[in-house]
């Protein structure tokens, strides 16, 4: 499974970002996705994470009704949509997978991912 994320750059104060995580080798369908970030000086954050089903969603306390997750199994990609932004968002975003035989069971905990995008830097900022 090689994950690969993109989308990210530089945004406004209440601007919008969507960012993308594409997967190839496998099908995504049986996984259970999770975008963690993280901010120069600080520990990973597990932002929002979509069950394999697509049925469970959560989001970290920071970004819950800003940012929405969403997954294309046609496409093989998961989403996450980032509206009202601000310079607090500033990380770089990583998008991490996990097998899931549980549709609807999802986790913002690092510890339970092996497979890992490269990253993709959004920066908020006027």
């Amino acid at each position: 499974l090689q994950l690969v994320e993109s989308g990210g750059g530089l945004a406004q104060p209440g601007g919008s970002l969507t960012l993308s995580c594409a997967a190839s080798g496998v099908t995504l369908d049986y996984y259970a996705v999770t975008w963690f970030r993280q901010a120069q000086g600080k520990e990973r954050e597990g932002v929002s994470c979509i069950s394999s089903s697509g049925t469970t969603t959560t989001y970290s306390d920071s970004v819950k009704g800003r940012f929405t997750i969403t997954r294309d199994m046609s496409k093989n990609t998961v989403y996450l949509q980032m509206n009202s932004l601000k310079p607090e968002d500033t990380a770089v975003y990583y998008c991490a997978a996990t097998i899931s035989l549980n549709d609807y069971y999802c986790s913002r905990k690092d510890t339970e991912f092996e497979d890992w995008g490269q990253g993709t830097q959004v920066i908020v900022s006027s």
